[in-house]
């Protein structure tokens, strides 16, 4: 299946004129500790990007000196709606392994498609045959 896209206003962490980017987490090597654990693709942070609806997004940013940067990551799913949800934030030089379990629990979700894409939990213990039977019954085109 296709992800459906939608259009989110992705924040800018720290300072324009400083360091700072985003990145649809596709997923996470978890045996690395740095930046480099997070696969994805990056989009530009500070304005408007089409992402897929319920992804991962990890956006980092730093402020102050280049000497000294205070840095700043932040992790977010993209909702359907085009609004994000803020999951967990880190600061500092370790922010990457501090990330890393955090976003890989939110890749690993067991309860099926994300919720943000308007899918039900509970309609996934009913079979296709019952779903097909009920659409029918509403007046729907049930096919396969």
């Amino acid at each position: 299946m296709d992800d459906v896209l939608i259009a989110i206003q992705v924040p800018l962490v720290g300072e324009e004129r400083r360091k700072n980017w985003a990145k649809v987490v596709r997923s996470v090597d978890e045996s690395k500790a740095s930046g480099w654990a997070y696969e994805g693709e990056f989009v530009a942070a500070g304005g408007i990007q089409d992402v897929p609806a319920g992804c991962v997004l990890l956006v980092y940013g730093e402020r102050g000196s280049r000497a000294s940067p205070q840095i700043e990551a932040r992790v977010y799913v993209a909702n359907a709606d085009g609004t994000l949800s803020h999951h967990a934030t880190a600061t500092g030089r370790a922010w990457a392994r501090t990330l890393r379990d955090p976003v890989a629990d939110l890749l690993g979700r067991s309860d099926g498609p994300p919720a943000a894409l308007g899918w039900s939990p509970e309609l996934m213990s009913y079979s296709d045959e019952a779903l097909r039977e009920e659409l029918d019954r509403r007046g729907g085109a049930g096919t396969s």
